[in-house]
């Protein structure tokens, strides 16, 4: 799966990268103080990153795909982490807030509950995340052969309540890809 965005990353900016994210990114944004420091975490090719930079935030991304790491770089100026969020040591960073903008919709349910522990490490005590899951039930493949694991807002709901967070927004969505995906948007605090 890995491969898709390692092999189709200008493919993929071209898709993702003009679509405007204030929708889902402005209730987090108004949950921080100016100065936040924000983590990105799959981060491609830098469009978030780029909105909360305008908008005064500090940021730093993490991104897989070399080639969407070198997007994000070009894009939005800001530091990125070129590693993988299930194995990279976050517990040294300390940052105000995530995004987590679809990154998590490959991870299955069986290491989902590890990759979101590891990477909200680095928050700061009370800190917010902002993550999005595709809605439905079961596991989805698509024509590109990526796999998405689809989750019910209940199930995630109860998950992140046994990781210690509240949920604080949450809005549903249809994709503006035009996959017609229904997206879970949740802000959360620790």
């Amino acid at each position: 799966m890995s491969d898709y965005y390692q092999k189709n990353f200008q493919a993929y900016h071209a898709k993702t990268f003009a679509i405007d994210p204030t929708s889902f990114l402005e209730p987090l944004a108004a949950r921080l103080s100016p100065e936040a420091f924000i983590l990105d975490a799959g981060c491609a090719s830098g469009r978030d990153l780029m909105w909360l930079k305008q908008r005064g935030f500090e940021v730093i991304g993490m991104e897989r795909s070399p080639g969407l790491a070198q997007l994000a770089l070009e894009n939005a100026g800001c530091e990125i982490i070129e590693d993988d969020f299930e194995t990279y040591d976050f517990s040294y960073l300390e940052v105000d807030a995530i995004v987590l903008a679809g990154a998590l919709v490959h991870i299955p349910p069986d290491r989902f509950a590890a990759a979101f522990k590891n990477i909200t490490s680095a928050l700061t005590r009370h800190g917010n995340v902002l993550v999005s899951l595709k809605e439905g039930d079961g596991i989805r493949t698509d024509d590109d052969g990526r796999t998405f694991y689809l989750w019910q807002d209940a199930a995630a709901r109860k998950l992140f309540g046994e990781l210690g967070f509240m949920v604080r927004s949450f809005s549903k969505s249809v994709s503006k890809t035009g996959s017609g995906d229904v997206w879970l948007v949740y802000v959360l605090q620790k």
